[in-house]
């Protein structure tokens, strides 16, 4: 999760290359899905990777098609209607969103310090961020949207994972969403790259932000559970703002660096629970 957290964070570094070269969203997110899906789709079968059996395989494809095209279009709908941090921070809901479905409808349930651990993690989230979280009542609802989007789709993949490979789960997501935004692609006539520097941008995010962020996310969620899986997923943003210092020459307050401080300390909170409970060998309620 750490890895997948590592990979996701560096998109947004990776994003303003694209941009600077002339690219817009809707090819960038085209590309994105394409080149990953290409790339994972060769790696299945090169591995001889078991593909997800056709119900499995069919829900992965909504998830990829609906969801994860769903949960980008509001996401990138609502920062027309909010600032950046707030729709960010919004988005960071879903770990409790995940946790309340597990507990509402998978008879899951939540230690206290697991409760403590995700608290934290907003907390920290919101300090990292910084400031500027103003926004209109259509944008908080927006970022709403995308969090609940994005929590049903963790939730589902934890369901499908427990019985397929998360190379090829994750392959399905990703030429199910590149076939989507292909769509987009023929309808809209996007902007792609016009230099070697904004090409390799893509690349980088299809790569590294997509295909081993997504198939380490998959991977984390089978061993941890959907819940453990969604919150360790907040250091995302403390790599954003410290690939942002480092790469882009951008100031880091102190109220990032207590944020950062927060959110490790919740990821470190979660894994001495996770070693606890899988010592005593019994109470777990994590997916396997």
């Amino acid at each position: 999760m750490a890895l997948s957290a590592t990979s996701f964070g560096a998109m947004a570094i990776f994003a303003r290359v694209a941009y600077a070269g002339g690219a817009d969203v809707t090819a960038v997110l085209f590309l994105r899905f394409a080149i990953a899906g290409v790339a994972m789709a060769a790696l299945t079968l090169a591995t001889r990777r078991r593909w997800p059996s056709r119900r499995n395989g069919t829900v992965l494809a909504l998830m990829g098609g609906v969801g994860y095209v769903a949960q980008s279009m509001c996401f990138f709908s609502a920062l027309r209607f909010a600032s950046a941090g707030l729709v960010a921070l919004l988005l960071y809901l879903y770990p409790f969103l995940v946790a309340l479905i597990g507990v509402a409808f998978l008879g899951e349930r939540l230690t206290h310090r697991r409760s403590l651990a995700m608290g934290a993690a907003l907390v920290g989230t919101a300090l990292t961020l910084g400031e500027g979280l103003g926004g209109s009542g259509i944008g908080v609802a927006l970022g709403v949207a995308t969090a609940v989007i994005y929590s049903i789709y963790i939730v589902a993949g934890s369901r499908v994972l427990a019985a397929e490979d998360a190379l090829a789960s994750s392959t399905v997501v990703m030429l199910a969403a590149a076939l989507v935004f292909g769509g987009l692609v023929l309808a809209t006539g996007p902007r792609f790259p016009a230099g070697p520097a904004a090409w390799m941008a893509c690349v980088a995010i299809a790569l590294v932000s997509t295909a081993v962020a997504m198939a380490t996310f998959f991977a984390g969620i089978q061993r941890l559970g959907a819940a453990d899986a969604a919150t360790l997923s907040t250091l995302e943003p403390v790599v954003t703002f410290i690939l942002a210092a480092v790469f882009l020459g951008e100031a880091v307050s102190l109220g990032q660096i207590i944020g950062g401080a927060i959110v490790l300390g919740a990821v470190i909170a979660l894994a001495r629970d996770g070693a606890g409970s899988a010592q005593s060998g019994s109470g777990s309620t994590r997916s396997r």
